[in-house]
C-alpha cells in the first residue's frame, strides 16, 4: 500500500494524533535547538541541565529550561541592547508539543539571516510584517472561527473549540508580558484557558511574521506522530489516535498450536500408496489368484 500523503513518517510513536494540537510535549529539544545551531550559534548548559542558546551579536537569546523555576520552558527573547530589557519575548510552556516551537526557531533563523528589519522592527514603524491580522490568516484558512469580541480582547478557536489564540488590544505592562501570561498574544489548547493542556505567549513587537509561523503550524491538519502511553488521559478522549503500524499479531497459546497440529495432521496423505506394480501381469481368464 502507498503511503499515505497526508500522514508524516514517524520513527517516534505508535499513534498518530489528530488534530495536533491536542498531542503532547515530546520531551526531547533537539529538534527546536537545530534550526539555530546550524547558524553557529553558540550552546551553553549550566549544572542543572538547562541550555541556553544566543546569537553571535547577542541580539536572541534562547532558554531551554527543564529545571527553570516555573513551567516556561522555552523562553525566546530578543534585544537591541544587551543591557536593557528585551525587545520582546516568546515562551512556550512544558507541555507545549516541540513541533510547534520548531517552527518558531525555524522562521526565527531564516528572520535572523535576512537581518535585524526581519526580527527587531522599531515599533512604531508601520508595515506589512507587523501587521496582526497575517498570524491569523493560516487559522482562518483552516475553518477557525472568530469569538465574539470581549473587552479588549480579540478570539479566535478551533472548530471544535479546544484551541484559542487571544490578542489583547490596549497598554500592556511590558513585564509582565515577559514573566506572566498577560501578553499581547496568547495560544492554547484546553478546555478552559485557567488549565490549558499548553500555551505559548508572545509580547508586543514580536514580528508577526514570527507568529504566524506558530498558527501555521498549529492548525496543520496533518496529525503528529506520539506514544499512545504517553499520551494524557484527558486528552486522549477528545483526540483521534490512529494506530501508526498495523497491530500485531497475536501469541499462539499452547491450545492454538495443538489445535493446528490436529488439523494438519487430519488432512495429511497417508504414508503410503497402494498400488499396482508395473511387473504383475494382468489375471487370465477363468484363473484364480
Amino acid at each position: 500500500m502507498p503511503p499515505d500523503k497526508h500522514r508524516p513518517p514517524s520513527d517516534d510513536g505508535d499513534v498518530y494524533v489528530s488534530p495536533r494540537y491536542l498531542a503532547t510535549a515530546t520531551g526531547i529539544g533537539d529538534p527546536a535547538l537545530t534550526p539555530l545551531l546550524e547558524l553557529g550559534w553558540d550552546l551553553e548548559h549550566d549544572d542543572l541541565a538547562n541550555a541556553y542558546v544566543h546569537a553571535p551579536d547577542h541580539t536572541i537569546r534562547l532558554g531551554f529550561l527543564p529545571e527553570g523555576a516555573d513551567d516556561g520552558l522555552w523562553r525566546i527573547n530578543a534585544y537591541k541592547d544587551s543591557f536593557a530589557p528585551p525587545t520582546w519575548g516568546v515562551c512556550f510552556n512544558d507541555t507545549c508539543p516541540t513541533e510547534f516551537v520548531t517552527a518558531f526557531t525555524t522562521a526565527l533563523a531564516k528572520a535572523y539571516e535576512q537581518g535585524p528589519d526581519a526580527y527587531l522592527a522599531d515599533p512604531d514603524t508601520i508595515s506589512e510584517h507587523r501587521q496582526p491580522f497575517l498570524a491569523v490568516v493560516p487559522l482562518l484558512q483552516r475553518g477557525w472561527q472568530l469569538d465574539h469580541p470581549r473587552r479588549g480582547v480579540a478570539a479566535i478557536h478551533s472548530p471544535d473549540g479546544l484551541a484559542w489564540l487571544e490578542f489583547t488590544t490596549g497598554d500592556l505592562d511590558a513585564k509582565a508580558e515577559l514573566t506572566t501570561r498577560d501578553a499581547r498574544w496568547h495560544l492554547w489548547a484546553g478546555t478552559s484557558a485557567d488549565r490549558p493542556f499548553w500555551y505559548v505567549t508572545a509580547s508586543t513587537d514580536t514580528p508577526v511574521a514570527l507568529i504566524g509561523a506558530i498558527t501555521e503550524c498549529v492548525s496543520d491538519p496533518v496529525p503528529l506522530p506520539r506514544w499512545r502511553e504517553d499520551t494524557y488521559s484527558y486528552v486522549a478522549g477528545m483526540a483521534q489516535l490512529t494506530p501508526i503500524l498495523p497491530p500485531r499479531p497475536p501469541v499462539p497459546t499452547p491450545l492454538d498450536i495443538q489445535r493446528a497440529a490436529t488439523r494438519r495432521s487430519a488432512t495429511a496423505l497417508p504414508t503410503s500408496v497402494p498400488r499396482w506394480s508395473t511387473t504383475s501381469r494382468p489375471a487370465q481368464p477363468g484363473s484364480s489368484r
